[in-house]
């Protein structure tokens, strides 16, 4: 019984946790089934030509290139043990990659919906807070780190900056809108009620501290549940409809790079990406050329037809 011995291998020698090894052994039964399909009943019979047929099989299954690359990890893996054992003779799993998966696009809000989500009147001094982060994070691109590390000195509220520290400690100054701007001094005046002694961070939790990430990730959450969001509101999520809404009325690639602090631009384009979806929306909508008539055939539609034959 390989399995069951790889399965006391990894729990007994390597030390895995239940669920690692659960992982595995799930991987396994699911090539071990596969195998039995194509009517190979035993472990050294498999080739790295029938390793590449399964991937092709997983692809065609759904699964993403991280989710085969697990899965190759597994087998890989197990075949390690096999040889250890003297049970295999090669590793046919060793040279083979998995697919590369296609970049995932980041979720943005609309501005309709990110009016919806802002223009709210707080009901307690914790919302006034909570308005004021997600106004300053959509209002300057900020990450949830650099919100969550934000000292009172970094805001110059009457220029309309924010100075942040991002990724390699690297300083950048941003403008803050004016509706940002009106949200935090209404925090300000509420600051006082939370914090005792010389604590320095802009946003504080009820006892006083210097709020930590998971806690503005939750807040935002909520937020977006009680504002009726059609979709589960997180910090970056408001970063990206930043850098998409910047792009989309702007088109400046660059200003947009320096203002998310980006070292490559090859970062900012995945936003041309979100932005082109855009236009090719309003083409649709609005171009004559672009419109089909429902039931209705055209001669270029015809022709483009007997083109591609």
């Amino acid at each position: 019984m390989p399995l069951a011995d790889f399965a006391t291998h990894l729990s007994s020698e390597k030390r895995h946790s239940p669920r690692t090894c659960e992982h595995y052994l799930r991987d396994l039964h699911r090539f071990c089934a596969w195998l039995t399909s194509v009517d190979i009943d035993q472990w050294a019979a498999v080739t790295s030509h029938d390793v590449r047929r399964y991937v092709a099989n997983l692809s065609k299954e759904g699964l993403g290139g991280r989710s085969i690359a697990r899965h190759l990890s597994s087998i890989r893996r197990f075949y390690q043990f096999l040889l250890r054992e003297g049970l295999a003779k090669d590793n046919p799993a060793l040279d083979i990659r998995a697919p590369k998966s296609g970049r995932r696009l980041p979720k943005v809000a609309d501005v309709d919906q990110l009016n919806r989500l802002l223009e709210v009147n707080p009901d307690d001094p914790l919302e006034v807070r909570d308005l004021a982060m997600f106004e300053l994070m959509y209002s300057s691109g900020l990450r949830l780190s650099e919100l969550a590390g934000l000292n009172l000195g970094a805001l110059d509220l009457a220029g309309g900056e924010v100075k942040v520290l991002g990724k390699g400690s690297k300083e950048r100054v941003l403008p803050v809108g004016a509706k940002a701007a009106a949200a935090v001094r209404r925090w300000l005046k509420c600051r006082a009620e939370f914090v005792a002694g010389s604590e320095p961070a802009m946003f504080v939790s009820q006892r006083g501290g210097r709020l930590s990430q998971r806690s503005i990730q939750a807040r935002l959450a909520r937020w977006g549940r009680l504002q009726g969001a059609d979709q589960r509101m997180h910090p970056h999520m408001l970063r990206h409809s930043f850098a998409s809404h910047m792009l989309e009325s702007s088109g400046d690639l660059r200003a947009v790079q320096e203002l998310l602090g980006h070292a490559d631009i090859a970062t900012t384009q995945v936003y041309t990406h979100l932005d082109f979806q855009h236009l090719a929306r309003v083409y649709d909508q609005s171009h004559p050329r672009a419109r089909r008539r429902s039931g209705a055939s055209t001669p270029d539609s015809a022709g483009s037809d007997s083109a591609s034959q």
